[in-house]
């Protein structure tokens, strides 16, 4: 028996067990039961995870529906991935089955070459296209973690900015003799991007659970992971009984995010022209190099 067909019987046999083993329905464990009731219970007004649903295929769908209860069936919950997920405004399920076709794409890209060379007549080992194709097959898995990691970065940054902006709208309302929870929801439905939507869902929750303003600020900051949002909601909690105090902190807070930012603005830009100079200098190097060639070459053959 050649070390081909074991490779080959082996493969064929994992799959085979991971299809079965899919099938086989299982019980939903309590902690599985009681983290979808707690997720229910209170739920965004504008779910951007929706949006996200017009975009993606009815296989994607279905097969990422199927990860995801079987993901809840052993209790794996995922809450960073989930966080980050809602953040950026794509669904968990669609994430799943993008990332398992993805993986079966790129285990499959090395087979479908192989077939294609023999339909040439180059005759190859099946050994290299499997571990190729295990090698792409983890690679394509994930693409699209690495996606989300650098879009979640931006979208943090944005809503830093939309912070700032919001502070500086707490501000003025409570210049206009509004009371602290009065001025965030204010401030929250003036503006109608995806950064006010969760500010301002925030609070309609919070109304109708019975926390407080802040209480519902920390929990959101604490869910997108903005530090900022935090120290603003333990800033609130302090000084919420005196409006003079919130409005001049409010505003300190904000001047102190515009700095922030033009400081990363200054940096991103200065990063940016420094690979630019590295690449003008590759350029000129090999300039260079086109122009000294032929002279090099005639005093070589002379």
């Amino acid at each position: 028996m050649t070390t081909e067909a074991i490779v080959a019987g082996g493969l064929a046999g994992l799959a085979l067990f991971l299809a079965i083993f899919a099938l086989i329905p299982r019980r939903v464990s309590l902690a599985g039961r009681i983290a979808a009731f707690d997720a229910s219970r209170v739920a965004p007004l504008h779910d951007l995870a929706a949006e996200d649903h017009g975009s993606e295929s009815a296989l994607t769908r279905r097969l990422g529906t199927a990860l995801e209860r079987f993901c809840t069936e052993l209790g794996w919950q995922f809450p960073s991935l989930r966080a980050s997920l809602r953040l950026t405004g794509k669904s968990f399920e669609s994430f799943l089955g993008t990332k398992a076709l993805l993986g079966i794409f790129g285990l499959t890209v090395p087979l479908f070459l192989l077939s294609g060379l023999s339909l040439l007549g180059v005759h190859l080992s099946i050994v290299i296209p499997v571990w190729v194709g295990l090698m792409f097959g983890v690679i394509f898995f994930f693409l699209p973690d690495i996606e989300l990691r650098q879009e979640v970065e931006k979208r943090r940054r944005d809503f830093r900015h939309a912070i700032g902006a919001f502070l500086d709208l707490v501000a003025m309302n409570l210049s206009g003799g509004r009371g602290v929870p009065e001025a965030l929801m204010s401030a929250s439905e003036i503006g109608d991007g995806w950064a006010f939507w969760r500010i301002r869902d925030a609070l309609i929750n919070a109304r109708l659970t019975g926390q407080t303003p802040w209480q519902a600020l920390g929990q959101l900051g604490a869910e997108v992971r903005v530090d900022e949002l935090r120290d603003l909601a333990g800033a609130l909690s302090l000084v919420a009984e005196d409006g003079a105090k919130v409005r001049e902190s409010l505003t300190a807070r904000a001047v102190s995010l515009r700095r922030k930012e033009l400081a990363d603005l200054e940096g991103q830009a200065a990063e940016r022209s420094q690979s630019m100079l590295v690449a003008q200098m590759v350029m000129a190097g090999a300039f260079l190099v086109f122009l000294i060639y032929p002279a090099v070459q005639v005093l070589l053959n002379s």
